[in-house]
């Protein structure tokens, strides 16, 4: 008869609630590095031309105003800014190949550049001339911003 106190020679059995526990967040790492890897690969596929002509416009019509609010409207400050605005609007239509045919686009495109020529044509020489020439820009970009989330 054995002893049920007796110590036993087999040895003692562990749970696997921690290997469990180790697979499941070794999945949780190796699918949120997959997840990760996969949202690269796709922006990757994006063409970041029309970003970047929109983000370098958007730049210099804020620095138009930031000249204003900080009183920094002598043409030397500002025309450099109308002129990086007018040279990559004439990238705007190469920039939106899906968009390239239809006329409306087109037309917006269009009177951006003839607002930035405006300004060229005339350059502002106060904060007032500086203003009306951002509120026309950003008019014109409005217009085409307007129509395309349509």
């Amino acid at each position: 008869m054995s002893d049920l106190n007796a110590p036993s020679n087999a040895p003692a059995r562990r749970g696997n609630g921690s290997r469990y526990l180790f697979m499941a967040l070794l999945g949780l790492v190796v699918g949120a590095v997959a997840s990760v890897m996969i949202m690269r690969a796709i922006e990757q596929r994006e063409d970041p031309y029309p970003h970047a002509v929109m983000h370098v416009m958007a730049a210099h019509t804020h620095a138009l105003k930031d000249a204003v609010a900080q009183n920094r409207c002598a043409a030397t400050d500002v025309i450099p800014h109308l002129q990086a605005v007018r040279l990559m609007s004439n990238d705007i239509e190469p920039a939106f190949t899906d968009m390239h045919e239809d006329e409306k686009f087109a037309k917006y495109a269009s009177e951006l550049r003839a607002a930035a020529d405006a300004s060229l044509a005339t350059p502002p020489l106060n904060c007032a001339g500086v203003q009306a020439a951002a509120a026309k820009l950003g008019e014109a970009c409005k217009n085409c911003h307007d129509y395309v989330h349509e």
